[in-house]
């Protein structure tokens, strides 16, 4: 049984972690088809962008974070300054956090799947009148929604887990911004918190395959339907 601690972090990190895959699919769909389908000067470099954050120690991404989008960065200051939003050490923060580290697993599942895609089949959409725009949301886009489904989902998963990016730029406030990680991290620094720590890491391997499994079973079942 969670104590009401428990619960609350449990809370954040389901919120963390939906905010996180709402913000960063949209993007993550526009940089899956830009480098699967589009051909331009410095794709390479995009691609490495994109993929940046696996290789960062995320307490760096999360300082880069708090340079840019705190209180006195340059796009932090606009954003309180004009339309008094505040992310750093906040729970939109963390799933911003959340979303800059999530966002290369949720790319990499939505352009394998858009790299299945047959292109002669909106070639054929094309010759018969179909718009850019209809092609990508009746051809393409549909064709793609395995990829889609597993990417979020995963990401959501994986934004469960985040640690370093969230504590450097959102710090660990109860109720705010202490997800489960956080909340295990304060029990053990705590001298009577290893039961505490006990649940709560059996309750984060517990969502995380959770969040795989059903990522992996998701997208078998909608590949099959689209292949039906």
């Amino acid at each position: 049984m969670l104590t009401p601690a428990e619960s609350e972090a449990l809370r954040v990190s389901l919120v963390v972690a939906t905010e996180s895959v709402v913000l960063s699919l949209p993007l993550a769909v526009g940089a899956a088809w830009l480098l699967v389908r589009a051909r331009f000067t410095g794709r390479t470099l995009l691609d490495a962008v994109v993929h940046l954050p696996l290789v960062l120690p995320p307490v760096v991404v999360g300082y880069l974070l708090l340079v840019v989008f705190g209180i006195r960065g340059p796009l932090g200051a606009w954003l309180h300054d004009s339309f008094g939003i505040r992310l750093a050490f906040t729970t939109g923060g963390a799933a911003l956090a959340t979303a800059v580290m999530s966002f290369p697993l949720m790319v990499r599942a939505i352009r394998l799947s858009l790299e299945g895609v047959n292109p002669g089949l909106e070639e054929a959409a094309r010759t018969l009148g179909a718009g850019a725009l209809d092609r990508f949301v009746t051809i393409t886009l549909p064709l793609m929604a395995p990829g889609i489904l597993a990417g979020a989902v995963t990401a959501f998963a994986a934004g469960l887990g985040e640690f370093g990016a969230v504590i450097t730029f959102a710090s660990n406030i109860p109720g705010e911004t202490r997800t489960l990680p956080l909340a295990l991290y304060t029990a053990i620094q705590s001298p009577d918190g290893n039961l505490a720590a006990g649940r709560l890491a059996t309750l984060s391997i517990g969502l995380g395959l959770a969040g795989l499994v059903g990522a992996e079973w998701l997208a078998r079942r909608l590949r099959a339907r689209l292949g039906h």
